[in-house]
């Protein structure tokens, strides 16, 4: 009931309805708030310049005014009396409910208040008034019964009355002795309010009274107090009862109205009748309505959870994003330290390296001071003869000395610089790139059953990713089982989103599933969708793998050839399990030529007779006997030729591995190959003097009983 109360507020002054009226619109106002918003025309605009203009259009043939808009060029308005009118630019103000209202010519109360006096008081309405809708802004000049000339919504009064009544003040329980509670139901067939103990002890849900319907006291206050139905009079004859419905006009109309006024030649039908179509068509557009009403709050409780689901996957996604930087920061850590380790070794070797060099250099210092010291006692002596015998040996040792301070030994074996630079360029420039990439694998796709479908042996898939998801993906993986409940194998990979499936075996029942991929890793599969292939083959010639001298018409179901020579060609479907029968039937056959008829591998060869090669397993006939042939070996001749308008029949039943030739549907020989296994197509060889036409799709012959398939054997 809450939801309703801003279908009860006025647009203008924003309080509940009192009194309202319809405008032509089909929106309400107040009667009060009509007078407020009223605005005088222009003398000259008045509707009795317009009528007297000659036009004959009814009261509320509303024209089109958008170039003379009270609000803006984008608005439009009514006019009435078959004139246009224009509105005068009075400045707008703004409702309590935000409509733009425009103001009294003269002062009035605030709308709000509705401080209407007594119907046979209220002041005379200026001539040549116009009022304009606050919701959707179209404005019309009211006529010389101002606004009585709009019919009252005694609907929505009434509605209003109730709701306010619903909402005054708490209902009673009315079996309450004393002190009477507050009811919490209401009887409907017993019409009486009860309490919780007093509904149990006068109203207990069993025998006659189980039956009863309990409502809520609001809702039974509002069916309670429901208006019964008032009697309307006629807005034009204020006497007159509406007792009729104008279909043409949509509107109530009274006997004087057919009798006298402008609903004379419209089509009517009786009040009630329409009242109660109305209120059923009602009743369906509203059961549409609470459908999508239905739909909004699902969806609601669906975001509500998206909102707790959003709270939670960002705080898991937080954690795991402080986590992933902590691990930066502790492998960071990591390798700081052994850098350290490696600056400190190389610090202590090139100590290392200078303080032998200064231990060296000490010990040779020493030794040459000491030489040098010995040198010059030796030449303050006096004595040469005892010099001389020891000058020679002094002088090598000095020299001796002095090479071995020679060149690089006064050079420092070891720099102070450490000769490492840290390439952290790279690492800063990884650290500024990094950023979110995609970090989940994809949703599992959605198959679009209505374009997925079975065409002989051909399927087509269709998919697509969820609608909410935006995951990237990068591909998708298709995946079919051999339609006979073995296990799955990928039959396409690829970025499409639709795939064909073509040489699929017939009478089939097939289990598709795809899945998507990204850099991330592969998502979950589809829904497993289970499709059924054709039980009976259509095919033609293919002409895409036929020799270049074969000629096709009739819709690649007719084919001959412009060599002498025997040149094969091949059906577009390919064969590999069930039972299969199709017929050839000879257009043309001139000169006696030898037409070959049978199977073939995709790789048999094209320009030699159908069983040269071992690709082919064939029947070849001229007009007096028929021969088997597989890999240029001849077997099985049978008297019985063929001439123009023979019928060849081939029947090919993997189930036994077996393949029969008939003519005229007779079986033509023994049974011509067994053992068959794998897939075949079904082929002829033929020269320019015969013309063939194909006939597929048909039912085995009724002579023929196919076997049982034997579950030891394996098809490709």
């Amino acid at each position: 009931m809450d939801e309703m109360e801003e279908e009860l507020k006025c647009p203008v002054c924003g309080s509940f309805y009192r009194e309202p009226i319809i405008l032509p619109c089909s929106h309400n106002i107040c009667l009060a708030c009509a007078r407020n918003i009223l605005v005088q025309t222009p003398e000259a605009e008045s509707p009795q310049s317009s009528r007297a203009s000659g036009s004959g259009v009814s009261d509320y043939d509303y024209l089109d005014l958008d170039k003379m808009s009270l609000y803006s060029e984008a608005d439009s308005g009514y006019g009435s009396y078959g004139g246009f009118v224009s509105a005068p630019t009075t400045p707008c103000q703004k409702s309590p409910n935000g409509v733009r209202v425009f103001p009294p010519t003269v002062p009035q109360p605030p709308p709000q208040q509705h401080l209407l006096p007594h119907p046979g008081c209220l002041p005379p309405i200026p001539r040549n008034s116009c009022i304009t809708c606050p919701q959707c802004h179209r404005s019309l000049i009211l006529d010389d019964r101002g606004l009585r000339g709009f019919p009252k919504n005694r609907v929505l009064e009434g509605v209003v009355d109730r709701y306010q009544q619903s909402k005054a003040a708490a209902l009673k329980c009315q079996l309450c002795e004393k002190s009477p509670k507050e009811a919490t139901v209401m009887c409907e067939q017993c019409d009486v309010f009860y309490c919780d103990p007093c509904r149990l002890r006068c109203h207990p849900p069993r025998g006659p009274l189980a039956k009863h319907r309990l409502v809520p006291p609001a809702q039974g206050r509002i069916s309670r107090r429901a208006s019964p139905r008032k009697i309307s009079t006629c807005t034009e004859h204020e006497l007159e009862n509406l007792s009729m419905y104008c279909v043409q006009c949509k509107t109530p109309v009274c006997y004087q109205c057919l009798e006298e006024g402008k609903h004379g030649t419209h089509e009517v039908k009786a009040l009630g009748a329409m009242w109660k179509l109305h209120k059923g068509q009602l009743s369906q557009a509203l059961n549409g309505l609470s459908d999508r009403a239905t739909e909004a709050k699902e969806f609601l409780v669906q975001l509500r959870n998206m909102v707790q689901h959003i709270q939670e996957n960002g705080v898991e996604f937080e954690a795991c994003l402080v986590a992933q930087c902590d691990a930066l920061i502790d492998a960071l850590n990591r390798r700081k330290a052994q850098l350290l380790a490696q600056v400190n070794k190389e610090h202590e070797h090139k100590l290392k390296v200078v303080r032998d060099q200064i231990s060296h250099c000490t010990v040779k210092l020493r030794q040459t001071t000491g030489l040098m010291e010995y040198c010059l006692e030796v030449i303050k002596e006096n004595d040469p003869s005892g010099f001389l015998q020891i000058s020679d040996a002094l002088i090598r040792r000095v020299h001796m000395t002095e090479g071995q301070w020679g060149k690089g030994t006064l050079t420092p074996r070891m720099t102070s610089d450490f000769d490492l630079t840290l390439d952290s360029g790279p690492l800063l420039q990884t650290i500024h790139q990094l950023d979110f990439v995609q970090m989940k694998v994809p949703a599992a796709p959605m198959l679009q059953l209505e374009e997925c479908c079975t065409q002989n042996n051909s399927a087509t898939l269709s998919w697509k990713q969820p609608p909410l998801s935006t995951i990237v993906v990068e591909g998708y993986i298709l995946e079919l089982d051999d339609g006979n409940g073995g296990p799955f194998r990928e039959v396409y990979v690829g970025t499409e989103t639709i795939c064909t499936v073509d040489g699929l075996h017939f009478n089939s029942t097939y289990k598709s599933r795809v899945k998507a991929f990204n850099a991330s890793g592969v998502g979950q599969y589809s829904k497993t969708l289970i499709m059924q292939t054709s039980e009976i083959a259509w095919f033609t010639f293919d002409p895409a793998s036929a020799h270049p001298d074969i000629v096709f018409s009739n819709d690649n179901l007719t084919v001959s050839c412009n060599s002498y020579d025997d040149r094969v060609v091949m059906g577009n479907s390919a064969f590999s399990r069930g039972v299969h029968y199709w017929e050839m039937t000879v257009d043309r056959y001139d000169n006696h030529p030898d037409p070959a008829f049978g199977l073939a591998r995709g790789d048999v060869l094209k320009d030699v007779m159908l069983g040269k090669d071992d690709k082919a397993w064939a029947m070849y006939v001229d007009n007096n006997r028929s021969w088997f042939m597989h890999n240029n070996s001849h077997t099985n001749r049978t008297d019985g030729g063929i001439a123009k308008g023979t019928t060849i029949g081939v029947l090919l039943d993997f189930t036994r591995g077996i393949l029969i030739f008939l003519i005229n549907d007779e079986q033509q020989g023994p049974v011509a190959f067994e053992g068959l296994e794998g897939t075949y197509y079904p082929a002829i060889s033929l020269n320019r003097n015969v013309q063939v036409t194909l006939h597929t799709g048909l039912p085995i012959p009724d002579f023929y009983t196919p076997g049982e398939a034997d579950p030891n054997s394996s098809v490709c």
